[in-house]
Order: C-alpha cells, then structure tokens, then sequence
C-alpha cells in the first residue's frame, strides 16, 4: 500500500495530469503581476522574488502552446506600466526569459524540482540581468549586490509554485489509491 502523496507536491512522472485551463493560466499570471506590484519596503522587497517571471517560466515550460513569447512581452509591457519604469524592459527580458524557457524546456522537465530549480535560478537571473543592463543603458546607476538576491529566492520557491500551480491540473484521487 502506498502512501499517499502530499497535497502540494509536484506530480511524479508516471502521473498523467489534465491539461491546464486557459482561464487558470491567465488569473495566476494576474494574481503574480498583483504580487510584483505590491507596495513593500526594506528587507520584505530586497528578498521580494519577481513573481511575474516565475510564473511566466512555470508556464513556459509546461504549457509552451498558450504561454509563449508573444504572451511573455504583453505581460512584460503590462509590468512596466505597472511599474512605472522604462517602456520595454520587462517586456524584453520576459520575452528572452521565454525563449530560454521553451529552448531549455525538454532539459528542465528531466530533472527533480531541486535541481529545476538551479536551472530556473540561471533563468531568473538571465531575466533580472537583463533588467539591469537596460537601466545602465538608459542611465540609471547600478543597483547595490542584494539586485542577485531575487532570482535565488525565486529558484527557492520553484517548487512551491510547481506544486500549486500543478494543483487544479491532478485528477480526483480514488479510494483505490487511499
């Protein structure tokens, strides 16, 4: 008897998930650019993980036919709105973060979450460096070292997220398998 698994777990690679509804992708990419534009401060922001590319990354991986680059710089152009910074930068570097995701996406899915999550950890510093680097070009100054602290605390909830975004996708468990 096997015991059962749980409830925030990623799925196991025999399990076969349903696939993913388009109304569920799109309210989890709201609910995460809600969460890159709440108001923090002090340490809350410096450890702040930037949602909206994690997400984004989840969604780019395992469901590549609707979360894609063009949905990648909507949000982007969303976020920078949001924001109120540099038309494009989000859009541009969660456009790559996208492509990085889809090319990568077969060699990330090999592995257990632990070590997806170094691999998404490159992703969201990719993404995170790119922001920088079109703020430097357009003039601002460097940001401090805690810049590097996001995308390690996105890779550290890597696989909360995979858990609860993979949630609503589990069939209904039978008494069986209880």
């Amino acid at each position: 008897m096997a015991l059962p698994k749980p409830l925030l777990s990623a799925a196991r690679p025999e399990e076969i998930l349903r696939p993913s509804r388009p109304w569920f992708v799109v309210l989890t990419l709201v609910l995460a650019l809600f969460a890159n534009l709440l108001p923090l401060s002090g340490t809350a922001l410096a450890l702040r993980p930037d949602f909206l590319a994690l997400v984004l990354l989840y969604w780019c991986i395992q469901e590549p036919r609707f979360v894609g680059v063009g949905t990648a710089w909507c949000v982007g152009l969303l976020m920078d709105v949001g924001d109120a910074t540099l038309f494009g930068q989000h859009a541009l570097a969660y456009a790559v973060l996208a492509y990085a995701a889809e090319y990568f996406r077969r060699r990330v899915l090999r592995f257990p979450l632990w070590q997806q999550a170094a691999q998404v950890a490159v992703l969201l510093a990719l993404c995170a460096g790119l922001v920088v680097l079109v703020r430097v070009v357009g003039g601002a100054p460097l940001p401090r070292w805690t810049y590097a602290v996001p995308p390690l605390s996105g890779a550290l909830l890597w696989p909360l997220v995979t858990g609860i975004l993979q949630w609503p996708q589990r069939p209904a468990r039978s008494s069986v398998e209880l």
